[in-house]
């Protein structure tokens, strides 16, 4: 719901904020005061194109700042979860300027916002049927949308979209999967290839290997360097040892055991020499050893010649080639697992049938229902200066190839206004005061209590109509109010009577010409209607019309709060 607009130097405006009622809300004023004005800023807000036009003269930029109360609003929390924003409080700002340039930024709650972002939201909370931008209903999805709504198809509708969505996905699958196949064989050839490659390496330590092989290699020159070093420590020849001066030096220290020092000294060396010795027979045993084991010398030389030649063949070190063995297995069990092209196939096939059948449960639906929701729009617009109004939905059944999740027929809404004139799509027969009317009753018909609904704005809804036709139409968009809030420019005095809050704009002409707005009740509201009725001159008898308009309204609020029921179509004239 829109709270607030606030319009800086936006073309005649110099600094307004206005506010809204959340019901019907109607905007007056002579023509060429600016009434258009807040259509502009709220589509700003929306994320339509701005250009420098807007700014006001002499100013170097405009800006447009809309407040939205959007508490329970799933649709826009959901907006805000998709986009990676928060949502902290349930009012959501808008912001948007405009250079003289011509060049526009955005803000959403105070964060820098794309005109992509700004369109996709702007079309969660507003609505605008233009006269001059052309009506959403002549688009074939809102009037699909609109029939699903009105009859009550949204779960027949979701079951065919999730139905469609698994056929399709495995359909792309079937699809890769056949123009893969020879790719797929070739790789899993290849993948084989490199496994039974390195699978010699894949069972062995390979540093292990590495270091193995080194001691091999040198181990006459090790056993001989171990003798020369037993011999160091503990020798039988004349040749001072370790083991003999470590001999001479424990005789010392025990010679002076009751000095604390030599003491402990004296425990310290017997360590020693138990380590000393232990060291000794290990050198002598490693020195004892047999030569080198050829055959397992081979085997290793063997093992680390694969390895090398492999790690110049892939072009990866020795340690990552293994490494990756695992990631190879891997995708060639995945490739394995795959199901073959027959096997897809039938379950595409199955997922088909599937849709087919979800699909035509959501058509036959709405072929039964059609008539029904046709006979009450022509009800609804009898009485709106379309007395001989038909409409009619032509279902098309759509080739195959073009079957989508919204079913397997084209619909359109057919229409003719006058007797005698074929049916034919809305938009190449209706005027633009005929799809007015038309997509306000259609408004009304889908109002009800199901949540948060978007701002609906009508431009000149009532064209084209005058006397007790801009009255019905006035009492249904206060009807409609009681659901959604509406906005509405209207030169109609019956329909702005309606209304729940009544915005009057006017021009002021000083050094510069400004236009102004403000919420207007009580006589100065009884004035503005009067002109709307009588024109320039104002009467006591005009006065009389308006006031008697303002006393219906609250009669009719006082009778009912809710919609009235559906007008019969009883009286009508035959086409």
């Amino acid at each position: 719901m829109l709270i607030s607009l606030t319009l800086q130097n936006l073309a005649l405006i110099d600094e307004k904020e206005i506010s809204f009622d959340e019901k019907f809300n109607v905007i007056t004023g002579e023509t060429g005061a600016g009434k258009s004005l807040i259509l502009d800023a709220l589509s700003l807000c929306a994320g339509e194109r701005a250009d420098s036009g807007m700014v006001r003269h002499g100013c170097d930029e405009a800006s447009v700042f809309g407040e939205f109360d959007v508490s329970g609003n799933q649709k826009v929390a959901a907006w805000f979860a998709e986009h990676d924003r928060t949502l902290d409080e349930p009012v959501l700002l808008i912001r948007r300027k405009i250079s003289s340039q011509g060049r526009s930024k955005s803000w959403i709650n105070g964060v820098p916002a794309s005109i992509s972002e700004l369109k996709s939201l702007g079309a969660i909370l507003v609505n605008i049927h233009s006269q001059h931008a052309g009506l959403e209903l002549l688009k074939p999805q809102f009037v699909v949308e609109w029939l699903d709504e009105i009859g009550g198809f949204g779960e027949l509708k979701q079951q065919s979209k999730l139905a469609f969505d698994s056929y399709q996905s495995l359909k792309k699958q079937a699809e890769q999967a056949r123009s893969q196949s020879a790719q797929r064989a070739d790789r899993m050839a290849l993948l084989s290839a490199k496994i039974a490659d390195i699978e010699p390496l894949l069972s062995v330590d390979f540093e292990q290997i590495e270091a193995e092989h080194d001691e091999l290699c040198n181990l006459e020159q090790l056993m001989r360097e171990a003798l020369q070093a037993a011999t160091l420590l503990d020798s039988d020849d004349d040749t001072p040892s370790v083991a003999s001066l470590l001999s001479r030096a424990m005789r010392i220290c025990d010679n002076h055991s009751t000095n604390k020092t030599f003491g402990e000294c004296s425990q310290l060396l017997a360590l020693a020499q138990e380590q000393i010795q232990e060291a000794t027979a290990k050198l002598v045993n490693y020195a004892d050893q047999q030569l080198p084991d050829e055959a397992r010398l081979n085997e290793l030389d063997t093992l680390l010649g694969l390895a090398h030649r492999l790690s110049g063949k892939y072009h990866t070190p020795i340690a990552e080639l293994i490494a990756d063995a695992a990631s190879w297995q891997q995708e060639l069990d995945m490739l394995n697992n795959l199901p073959d092209n027959d096997t897809l196939e039938a379950q595409v096939q199955t997922a088909y049938q599937a849709y087919l059948q979800a699909a035509e449960a959501l058509d036959e639906a709405r072929i039964a229902h059609a008539p029904d929701v046709c006979e009450r729009l022509e009800a609804r617009l009898l009485p709106l200066a379309l007395p001989n109004a038909r409409c009619e939905f032509a279902f098309n059944k759509k080739p195959e190839q073009q079957y989508n999740a919204q079913g397997t027929y084209e619909i359109a809404l057919l229409f003719s206004a006058n007797v005698g004139m074929p049916l034919q799509p809305l938009h190449k027969v209706a005027s633009g005061g005929e799809l007015s009317r038309i997509a306000l009753v259609m408004q009304v018909m889908a109002s009800g209590d199901g949540g948060a609904r978007p701002t609906l704005v009508f431009d000149e809804v009532d064209v084209g109509i005058s006397g007790g036709t801009a009255q019905v139409v006035g009492e249904l968009l206060r009807t409609l109010g009681k659901h959604q809030q509406l906005l509405a420019i209207t030169h109609q005095a019956q329909v702005a009577a309606a209304a729940h809050r009544h915005i009057l704009v006017h021009k002021e002409h000083g050094e510069q010409t400004v236009s102004d707005m403000r919420i207007i009740t009580g006589e100065e509201q009884i004035d503005e209607l009067a002109r709307m009725s009588g024109g320039v001159n104002i009467t006591d008898a005009t006065r009389a019309h308006v006031k008697s308009l303002l006393a219906d309204i609250r009669h009719a609020d006082e009778l009912t709060a809710n919609l009235p029921a559906e007008p019969s179509k009883q009286g009508r004239k035959a086409p």
